[in-house]
């Protein structure tokens, strides 16, 4: 019996709630979401930086943690991170040491990016891992709720 192949879906329209939830609390709105291998949510979470008073609970770090914790394990292999905005260097290497299988971004960072931009982490010759990274993944959705958010403090 022929396998057909699975279908791509999508995650980022709960990175993006994730991200318009953050803003409504004053922060950057970038939200993420960790799917698991079997394709379910395992964390979500948009920036809490402000909330937290901490400089690292960028929405990436903060599903990690979570997933990590629930899994009892620093590694999540096999598992496909969604997030509205590229990921920073301290982010980029968070998912690398986590070994996450994907990373699906959606707008670019030309100003503070580690992925395709800056630091370029997992390019780099000293990355332990390199997950599979797909850009532009509703990036204008994502694009503008930033452009938006910014706006409206300027």
């Amino acid at each position: 019996m022929e396998r057909k192949p699975a279908m791509f879906k999508s995650h980022m329209d709960i990175a993006l709630d994730e991200a318009r939830a953050a803003a409504q609390r004053g922060e950057v709105p970038v939200g993420a979401v960790l799917i698991a291998p079997d394709g379910q949510v395992v964390a979500r979470a948009g920036n809490r930086t402000r909330e937290l008073s901490d400089p690292t609970a960028h929405a990436e770090i903060l599903v990690l943690r979570e997933a990590c914790a629930g899994a009892g394990s620093e590694r999540l292999q096999g598992h496909d991170l969604y997030v509205t905005l590229e990921p920073c260097a301290m982010c980029a290497a968070a998912l690398a040491a986590a070994r996450i299988a994907r990373v699906y971004y959606g707008a670019s960072d030309p100003k503070s990016g580690g992925v395709a931009h800056g630091a370029c982490v997992f390019s780099h010759p000293q990355a332990h891992h390199a997950p599979e990274v797909y850009e532009g993944i509703a990036e204008a959705d994502c694009a503008r709720v930033l452009q938006e958010f910014f706006a409206s403090r300027r």
